[in-house]
């Protein structure tokens, strides 16, 4: 495939000019975003118990709506998941998205609806501004070496009706490849074939399968979860004596699911895919937050398409209202879930950059600080 770097430039253009737009004025995008998802909550019975349709202002929806948690809000899934989708939903599930971590012993499940699918592919941005910026057209004249989990893993019972569920990582690298020029290999659908398993054979599978479909090809794009691309290139040299570099000049890694991937994995990255560009990716089973901008290490929030606040040392604050220095846990208003505490402490630098530093513990913050110390990175971007 040959590409056309004046369409291409004109279609990442398009694509791109909202999230710049949104980073340029954070305040008009997030009251936009929240009028949009006031509008949703008051067809929905979560959202008219709280009287959705009267608010009018960031204070009104504060006083109306709590700040929730997977565990305070499960109940409501639970009956989402047996049938009763206006509940919490002002449309037809069309998927639900599981977590790979565990929360007190059992895994999330996440309803997915057709606008809720829409702001997914969003980390799709992370290589398409990487591309524009740099106007390396011929990544996708290559391909994405996709090394993520399984989109479909099994199947629930919503009423009349079987859901499939899978992984994030999986759902959003299929939705971003039809929507986006990004072409994957193998395809999503050829890793959901070979099951939804976790244990080191299913993973072996994977990546013998992502060898074979991807060894005479120009992958120029790694994209999914970081300590995944570091276990295939690891498997690789095991089974295979080579390394992804001596395969591939791959151009530029998209990542995400760990914190520090530009401080602690890069170096670990670059030297088994060669010098590729790492661009970090900041999601989780919720949706896809942020993604990195430039060569600054720190992601850059999806303003136009998801609600942020932060509930700080002194009190709940927008996100783009954090000092440098600043940090907090990460409460996000998304199509599905009002005012939802994420669970995540968010570290601010200056606008519009931010980390992931871990999760919300007394301890993250002193984990943190000793990685940017043991790394000689010193709270660098």
């Amino acid at each position: 495939m040959t590409i056309d770097p004046q369409a291409a430039a004109q279609l990442l253009s398009f694509l791109l000019q909202p999230w710049y737009d949104a980073i340029a004025n954070p305040a008009k995008a997030q009251e936009d975003v929240l009028h949009r998802n006031l509008t949703d909550y008051a067809k929905t019975e979560y959202g008219r118990q709280h009287g959705a349709e009267q608010i009018e202002t960031l204070s009104d929806y504060r006083r109306a709506f709590p700040v929730i948690t997977y565990e305070t809000i499960k109940p409501t899934i639970d009956k989402v998941m047996a049938g009763d989708t206006g509940l919490l939903l002002c449309e037809e599930t069309i998927g639900w998205a599981i977590t790979r971590g565990t929360t007190k012993g059992e895994s999330k499940f996440i309803p997915m609806t057709p606008t809720d699918l829409k702001l997914r592919v969003s980390a799709g941005r992370a290589v398409m501004n990487f591309v524009a910026a740099t106007q390396k057209y011929d990544i996708f004249e290559g391909v994405n070496l996709n090394l993520n989990f399984p989109s479909v893993v099994g199947t629930v019972k919503a009423g009349e009706r079987e859901i499939e569920y899978g992984y994030s990582s999986g759902i959003y690298t299929k939705h971003v490849s039809t929507s986006t020029p990004v072409q994957s290999m193998p395809t999503q659908e050829e890793i959901d074939a070979l099951g939804g398993g976790k244990s080191v054979k299913d993973w072996e599978r994977r990546f013998d399968l992502a060898y074979e479909k991807c060894q005479s090809a120009n992958v120029t794009l790694v994209g999914g979860v970081c300590p995944t691309a570091i276990r295939f290139a690891k498997y690789l040299h095991q089974t295979r004596k080579v390394y992804p570099k001596n395969l591939w000049k791959t151009q530029v890694m998209t990542l995400g699911s760990v914190a520090g991937i530009n401080t602690k994995y890069q170096a670990s990255l670059n030297a088994l895919y060669g010098p590729a560009a790492i661009r970090e990716i900041y999601g989780a089973t919720e949706g896809m937050f942020g993604q990195q901008r430039d060569d600054k290490r720190a992601w850059t929030p999806n303003y136009d398409l998801f609600f942020f606040e932060v509930a700080t040392n002194s009190g709940v604050k927008m996100l783009h209202e954090m000092k440098p220095g600043e940090m907090g846990g990460l409460v996000v208003s998304t199509p599905i879930l009002p005012r939802y505490r994420i669970g995540d402490l968010i570290l601010a630098f200056e606008p519009p950059y931010f980390r992931c530093i871990g999760r919300e513990g007394w301890l993250t913050p002193l984990r943190y600080a000793w990685d940017e110390f043991s790394t000689f990175n010193l709270g660098q971007l």
